[in-house]
């Protein structure tokens, strides 16, 4: 899929300059980054899910002692 993008001449310039530096295209990078955000914003959602499970006893936490005891019963 194609798509326009305008970037500030700031960004525009920087952009550039690592893909000179580099040999890469700037779609090459601009797709990185937007793989890059999109999975840190699905990382970003998932934790608030869980952590509002948590708030309203959904979910439970266990601390380091529960941990190592839990899988010390399992051996």
């Amino acid at each position: 899929m194609a798509m326009t993008l305008r970037l500030p001449t700031h960004l525009d310039q920087r952009l550039s300059d690592l893909t000179e530096q580099t040999g890469r295209t700037k779609s090459f990078y601009l797709v990185q980054a937007l793989e890059n955000y999109l999975e840190d914003m699905e990382d970003l959602l998932i934790s608030n899910a869980v952590l509002e499970r948590i708030k309203t006893g959904k979910e439970r936490t266990y601390t380091a002692k529960e941990v190592r005891q839990i899988l010390m019963s399992e051996r």
